[in-house]
């Protein structure tokens, strides 16, 4: 005999798939859904449907977009011959809520991972080199991590012949932290990264 109605275990699966959700917590989830008042579901369940019938991923960046190009793109005060490579497309949003960078984007759809099976033909690569022109600087700012780090050497090796000025994202320690609970890694970037007062 199942543990949940039907109903039930089919929304607990679901909610399961989505990143961060366990069991546990689709569950819960699916008992405060129970709970809620119809409104609210309608509103959610609406919600769900409409950005997937009307929100798309930007052509030129890959944002989301309600339109072929998002707002970013379009917005012409912005400056053109600067772009920051992100890894995913939540990834922009992080930089646009400090509101200090006034470039454009381009979103990668992952990082480079060969025990994944994840190579450069998995990646949106092409329109990123579709993009360039000399001149351009390119900031690639993917995760500090072993993949991060590798597409970033990759990059940066294929748009250096492109004429561009290739950086990356500093490296170091986080405001208000103390040294002393620093790891040799992040203290070795911090004292690499170092600039001047």
């Amino acid at each position: 005999m199942p543990l949940y109605p039907k109903p039930a275990s089919l929304l607990i699966d679901q909610l399961s798939k989505l990143p961060g959700i366990g069991k546990a917590t689709a569950q819960r989830l699916a008992f405060f859904i129970l709970k809620s008042d119809n409104q609210d579901n309608i509103i959610l369940a609406n919600a769900i449907k409409e950005i997937k019938e009307k929100i798309r991923f930007c052509k030129d960046c890959g944002i989301m977009a309600e339109s072929e190009v998002c707002s970013i793109c379009l917005d012409h005060s912005r400056d053109s011959s600067l772009i920051c490579v992100v890894e995913e497309p939540q990834d922009i949003y992080s930089f646009e809520k400090t509101n200090s960078f006034k470039g454009r984007y381009h979103v990668l759809g992952g990082v480079l991972s060969p025990l994944d099976g994840i190579g450069p033909d998995e990646l949106n690569l092409e329109s990123l080199y579709n993009r360039i022109k000399g001149g351009m600087e390119v900031i690639l700012a993917t995760n500090p991590s072993v993949e991060g780090d590798t597409t970033c050497l990759y990059l940066s090796q294929k748009l250096e012949k492109l004429g561009v000025t290739v950086t990356r994202l500093a490296r170091g320690i986080p405001v208000g932290s103390d040294l002393e609970y620093m790891d040799e890694l992040t203290l070795v970037r911090a004292m690499e990264g170092r600039t001047s007062i």
